[in-house]
């Protein structure tokens, strides 16, 4: 955790010191923080590899407290992560209900599937629009993908906890 919160603030300060010239660095310390909490292992685990090979049984699985289940953290990243691209991209947002409560949700198999298959495809789209990114969309932008990358490794780690103590989880 106290190597989250270094990141985070690290991210922050290197942001608040971006200007025009430095807009490449920022693209590609963006890039590589969205690949870090996406799928590329670096020193803590991403969510593809926190979610691989999870069932839809151990994804709804949960304890006699109010925490969430793998699947509620899985569909509340998917719902925030899709709702920032559509915004990114400039598409309408009319549609969308946004009641953070909707977000944590449970899953048949095939929900369960889709859901693995959901985030991997917007994740992967965020790398590639932010590679795409004007220095427009960066300055408007950075702090909002540096704070979502973030927010995928902090789930990928409730994920990690609640598969250790399930027994789930295989050191690699």
């Amino acid at each position: 955790m106290k190597q989250l919160i270094l990141l985070i603030g690290l991210v922050i300060f290197l942001l608040g010191c971006a200007d025009n010239q430095t807009t490449p660095e920022v693209k590609s310390l963006l890039v590589e923080q969205l690949k870090n909490s996406h799928s590329q292992q670096n020193w803590f685990v991403p969510t593809k590899i926190a979610i691989d090979g999870l069932t839809a049984e151990q994804s709804n699985w949960k304890d006699s407290t109010d925490n969430h289940s793998i699947g509620e953290l899985v569909s509340h990243l998917v719902f925030w992560s899709e709702m920032n691209l559509r915004a990114f991209k400039g598409e309408d947002l009319g549609d969308l209900e946004v009641d953070n409560k909707e977000t944590f949700k449970t899953y048949t198999h095939q929900e369960w599937q889709d859901l693995v298959h959901r985030l991997d495809s917007i994740q992967s789209e965020w790398l590639v629009v932010t590679e795409k990114a004007t220095d427009q969309q960066l300055t408007e932008w950075s702090s909002e993908i540096a704070n979502m990358a973030a927010h995928s490794a902090y789930h990928a780690g409730q994920i990690i906890y609640i598969r250790k103590r399930n027994g789930w989880w295989k050191k690699k």
